[in-house]
């Protein structure tokens, strides 16, 4: 098959790695409005550098990438529709909830398939998790406990337009928090503050967060995250039932230490940025896509899943920001 891609800034160059290590692709095609870095990783990759418009055109591709920046998304999906081709778009779907009610319509009407890029999906560890819940491994689901902490924070460049944390990272854990538990989130109470550089303040952000969540079943969950975790890069989950508890992220090379006399865990050294940490689970990501384009599968992660996991992130942010408690419904369109 001929893939396209469009966007080859840092997720776009891993996806051409990963599609162009896929036996089923028989050639890449990449896109950029920076023509010269589209050209850079199509030499890196072994890939073939065309304009985005002829990427667009009616028989071009037999699929879709996108990896540009989130103002495209939403005709670049319409572009892939109206191409009749299958779709992957890392997220946000777009970049506002209005938009994105929008684009499940169009993409609803045309039963077209669109898969949205929230790797954790495809992690070993979540995928286990997933399991664990709905064998009943646990027994019954009591409480959930999620973190997302980069070591470093965004230049404050990709901090302006991020749409802040609760949307641009928190988003990931709100997804698989649903995907997970298998339940919606009800209600949210969300904190902010800031512990470092001024530029957060000055784009109406926060750097350090703390939520509480109440699920539809009355499971309580809690988040915490940080963009300055100086001890490395730190993704979990921790899941506690009536019969056991389970922690997704516990490797060898989480970013803690014990106090405890004699522990030596974790060996390894603490993970630093988020691609070493979800290599395997982004390049599982892409061989789902792959396959969902030659099996006609259905999307495993659709443009209504990422609409639900936006409406949490906007019902925390309106929460930190009138400090209350916000209910889903309140922000749902």
């Amino acid at each position: 098959m001929r893939i396209g891609l469009v966007g080859t800034g840092r997720i776009g160059r891993s996806h051409a790695a990963a599609l162009r290590a896929r036996s089923e692709v028989a050639e890449l095609l990449l896109a950029d409005v920076d023509t010269e870095s589209a050209h850079a990783v199509a030499d890196r990759v072994g890939a073939r550098p065309v304009e985005v418009a002829a990427l667009l055109r009616p028989g071009a591709v037999d699929a879709l990438v996108i990896a540009a920046a989130t103002p495209a998304h939403p005709e670049l999906i319409r572009a892939g529709i109206a191409a009749k081709v299958p779709v992957f778009c890392e997220k946000p779907v777009a970049s506002t909830v209005t938009e994105t009610v929008r684009l499940l319509e169009e993409v609803r009407r045309a039963e077209a398939a669109v898969h949205i890029g929230f790797m954790r999906r495809f992690d070993p560890g979540y995928l286990r998790a997933h399991g664990a819940v709905r064998a009943g491994e646990l027994g019954d689901l009591h409480r959930v406990h999620a973190l997302t902490c980069d070591m470093a924070p965004p230049p404050a460049g990709y901090v302006a337009a991020s749409g802040g944390l609760f949307r641009d990272c928190h988003v990931h854990d709100f997804d698989i928090l649903r995907w997970v538990t298998g339940r919606e989130v009800e209600e949210v109470f969300a904190y902010g503050a800031n512990r470092g550089d001024s530029y957060f303040t000055d784009h109406g952000d926060v750097d350090t967060s703390a939520a509480v969540l109440r699920l539809d079943d009355g499971t309580l969950a809690t988040l915490q995250g940080s963009r300055y975790n100086g001890a490395g890069y730190d993704v979990r989950m921790e899941l506690a039932g009536s019969r056991s508890t389970l922690v997704v992220g516990l490797d060898d090379q989480v970013p803690l230490r014990s106090a405890e006399p004699g522990i030596d865990f974790p060996p390894g050294e603490p993970w630093e940025v988020f691609w070493p940490r979800f290599t395997a689970a982004y390049e599982a990501e892409i061989g789902a896509f792959v396959a969902m384009v030659v099996d006609g599968a259905p999307s495993p992660c659709t443009v209504a899943d990422a609409l639900e996991a936006v409406l949490i992130a906007e019902a925390a942010d309106l929460s930190r920001r009138e400090h209350r408690p916000v209910r889903t419904t309140e922000v749902r369109p």
